[in-house]
């Protein structure tokens, strides 16, 4: 089911599915909430899914100016008071993920748990795999044929803006967005952080950033790029749907979740 939210920032359309704790998913750059596919019934079996597509994605429209991730994530938190009326678990893949980083950070009130797939907290230069795959992503552009043909189809800005938004979203990754691990560690809630072995984010930040969270967990999907979500479904909502689910986490051999007395007793 469809329908229109008039947020302060933006005339957001949402979808929702399923029963239960409220649980947002937040779709990627480019994306509309049809990339969540499969992963979308079985998220939906468990919770409350709701799917915002964010502005100038989807059905929902571009706004003057530039495009940011600090605007985006307003519009997340509107959402989230508005729409779903409190707290709720945050999905993010890829840009969705760089939201619900920002969302966490400024307003631990309306976060439960969080899971970031293929997320970064500094602009793609530094942290891209590839950092010159941004000059190479044109309107026109054989690689973006998919998601350009998902967003015309529903777009209510019409077929030609599409290069506007290309322009857009390759700005802000350019120079966005610009958190310190100081910042990401103010995230209190319960945090999975995911990407494929092959993902365009290098496993390096993402393994930075895991560490940057409080007692984060992770997960490196093997055989599988920042399209994980669409390549491994199954797994991926698994993963997701077990985190949501476990409090604690209990290991035969703990290290870096170690109570301080037991580590240093290990030193010892």
């Amino acid at each position: 089911m469809g329908a229109y939210a008039d947020l302060p920032g933006v005339r957001t359309w949402y979808e929702t599915e399923g029963n239960g704790d409220p649980l947002l998913l937040l779709h990627g750059g480019f994306c509309t909430n049809e990339t969540w596919g499969a992963m979308r019934t079985a998220l939906a079996a468990e919770y409350r899914a709701f799917l915002p597509e964010r502005r100038a994605h989807g059905h929902t429209p571009d706004v003057a100016g530039p495009l940011s991730y600090r605007d985006m994530a307003d519009d997340t938190v509107a959402f989230l008071e508005t729409v779903v009326e409190g707290p709720a678990h945050l999905v993010g893949w890829s840009d969705g993920g760089v939201v619900g980083l920002l969302v966490a950070i400024d307003r631990p009130d309306l976060v439960r748990k969080v899971v970031v797939i293929g997320a970064n907290y500094r602009p793609g230069p530094e942290c891209f795999e590839r950092p010159a795959m941004l000059d190479a992503m044109a309107p026109d552009s054989p690689d973006l044929a998919l998601l350009r043909e998902l967003y015309e189809r529903v777009t209510p800005d019409g077929e030609g803006h599409w290069a506007t938004v290309v322009t857009k979203l390759t700005d802000m990754w350019r120079t966005q967005p610009t958190l310190a691990p100081e910042e990401v560690a103010r995230i209190a809630a319960p945090t999975l952080v995911m990407a494929g072995d092959d993902d365009m984010v290098t496993l390096e930040h993402t393994t930075a950033l895991y560490r940057a969270v409080p007692g984060a967990r992770l997960a490196v999907v093997p055989a599988a790029s920042h399209l994980v979500p669409l390549e491994k479904p199954d797994l991926v909502s698994r993963l997701i749907l077990d985190h949501l689910a476990q409090d604690t986490v209990e290991t035969m051999m703990p290290i870096r979740r170690a109570a301080p007395e037991t580590s240093r007793a290990a030193e010892t």
